[in-house]
């Protein structure tokens, strides 16, 4: 299981309920494409998936049949938009693995549940909503700020801890045995924090241009992070990075199939001149191996600086994943500007809301 997958431990099995289309509102109970009669739109449905992906509740006000194919019957619901989800209503994941689980809806509603957390941690220490629950974490790579988080996280709403940091070579992984999750590929969680930080700190996920610096090739959290930047309209990211670790081609392909503009650019400063959003990344020497030559050749091509911030608009923001090294001088956190801590601090809200999500749901 990768460091920041998370599943929810309920022992039951059950149907899955249609998945509802996304980007209308409606429900086909198929997994073909179905047209709509005059009046109706257009909806393409998914096929089956592991995960499932839920419109807002709403109030049905009219079913009509309207088509037939190969024997599959395609029924429309024409509905009146109400609040998103319910209190009490079961969270529409088992479980958190990759950014591509999540659509606009759902991210809205967590960033709501994030937003209540952060008021149970400041005002109510001794939350009790998860008593009973018992969450055991196992970290495959050194995580320490992401496992505190979860643990925090856990610890706040009342929830009980077992941990272990090294579990590749202390659990049964050692003899060969594994979880699913993806640890080098992808981080979620902190792309959902990213995401939650991004809105709070510039007030909209719509129309924005973000800079994704550093370590793209290995990077988790930028992959993430731009899967989740391409639900949103009219946003642009920008790559820069050392020739040696830039973006995968997976990325440039997906952001390209969902019509998101990107742009590779070595000049650091006309991107952070441009960008609501400078999100740097360290370059990880651990994912080099013995190739030391290669990560002496990218450590320290890209650093933000207070030159930098000269040429950043006064609305945007530095973001980072943490921990940093030398890519982010010390001197720059001082500038209001500066969001990582906060981002940070965002984690624990971020995971509060997920684990009280798949845990009693809304």
């Amino acid at each position: 299981m990768a460091a920041t997958s998370l599943f929810s431990c309920s022992m039951h099995t059950e149907k899955l309920a249609p998945k509802i289309s996304k980007g209308s509102d409606v429900l086909c109970s198929h997994i073909k494409t179905s047209y709509m009669e005059p009046g109706y739109l257009k909806s393409t449905c998914c096929p089956n998936s592991t995960f499932l992906s839920m419109k807002k509740s709403s109030k049905l006000e009219q079913m009509k049949t309207i088509s037939q194919t190969d024997g599959f019957r395609s029924r429309a619901l024409k509905v009146e938009h109400a609040p998103y989800f319910s209190v009490g209503q079961k969270f529409q994941l088992d479980d958190v693995i990759e950014a591509q689980q999540f659509d606009r809806d759902i991210l809205n509603a967590i960033f709501e549940v994030a937003q209540d957390m952060e008021s149970i941690e400041k005002n109510s220490p001794g939350s009790q909503l998860l008593k009973g629950y018992l969450m055991a974490t196992l970290f495959y790579e050194p995580s320490t700020r992401t496992r505190l988080s979860f643990e925090s996280a856990m610890k706040r709403l009342g929830g009980e801890v077992l941990t272990t940091e090294n579990a590749r070579e202390f659990s049964s992984a050692a003899k060969g045995e594994t979880l699913e999750g993806d640890g080098p590929g992808q981080h979620p969680t902190q792309a959902l924090l990213d995401v939650y930080t991004i809105q709070r700190e510039i007030g909209k996920l719509d129309s924005i241009k973000v800079g994704l610096v550093g370590d793209l090739a290995n990077g988790r959290t930028v992959r993430s992070l731009a899967y989740l930047l391409a639900k949103y309209n009219d946003v642009k990211i920008y790559f820069v990075a050392p020739d040696v670790v830039k973006m995968k081609d997976d990325i440039k392909e997906y952001l390209t199939s969902k019509e998101v503009e990107w742009e590779e650019s070595a000049d650091l400063m006309e991107v952070a001149s441009e960008c609501d959003v400078v999100y740097q990344t360290r370059i990880q020497k651990e994912r080099f191996g013995e190739r030391v030559d290669l990560y002496e050749k990218a450590r320290g091509k890209y650093i933000v600086n207070k030159d930098v911030l000269k040429v950043m608009q006064s609305h945007a923001v530095v973001m980072h994943p943490l921990p940093r090294l030398d890519e982010i001088t010390v001197d720059v956190d001082a500038d209001p500007r500066a969001a990582y801590f906060r981002q940070a601090k965002n984690g624990l809200y971020i995971r509060m809301a997920l684990l009280k999500l798949l845990l009693v749901g809304w």
